[in-house]
């Protein structure tokens, strides 16, 4: 049976997330664009729905500060340039999974995009895929580890194991609307 988007965006906003739904990678992009200041110092982590949607490569050609790891010349550097991600005025990222009820659910293998989420960011601004939708908050881990874990440790070119460090499930947001999920109408990242 096919969850109504809206219920899943209704439960969002009932736990103080900003939440949208778009029907289509490329509306969730342009709602996206819309939620980030022009001149904000925008920062990322590794998500594939990031980069799959167009949104990264969005960010990249438009008006931001941008905080790019990738920029880094040397593992040091790299991690120099996580840490100043933490205090991003906006962080992009996707969830492993979402609860219908609106439970977030990361597995993270440094802490990076999970500190970024959890406090660190002004502004979090998350594109999530139908497919990484689960009915209940007890589901939530085990999409993570089934699912996401495995496709983005192959990725990678890791074990789960290694990139499953840290666990982290956001039951609702303290600061009104600072994390926004913009629910996309199609799968998305893993």
């Amino acid at each position: 049976m096919a969850v109504n988007p809206q219920t899943i965006v209704d439960a969002l906003k009932r736990r103080g997330f900003g939440a949208y739904y778009a029907q289509t990678a490329q509306d969730a992009v342009a709602q996206a664009l819309a939620l980030i200041p022009h001149g904000a110092s925008v920062s990322w982590g590794g998500s594939v729905s990031v980069q799959e949607s167009g949104l990264l490569d969005a960010v990249k050609a438009g008006d931001y500060a941008l905080i790019d790891r990738d920029t880094a010349a040397t593992p040091a550097e790299a991690e120099d340039i996580m840490r100043r991600a933490l205090t991003a005025d906006v962080f992009l990222t996707s969830f492993n999974a979402v609860s219908e009820d609106g439970v977030l659910y990361n597995i993270d293998g440094r802490g990076n995009r999970v500190s970024a989420i959890a406090f660190g960011a002004k502004s979090v601004v998350a594109l999530v895929g139908m497919n990484k939708i689960v009915a209940a908050e007890a589901e939530l881990e085990h999409r993570a580890l089934s699912v996401a874990a495995p496709k983005n440790a192959k990725r990678l070119g890791k074990e789960a194991a290694d990139i499953c460090a840290i666990f982290v499930k956001t039951r609702m947001s303290i600061v009104p609307e600072r994390i926004k999920v913009i629910l996309v109408g199609e799968d998305l990242g893993y």
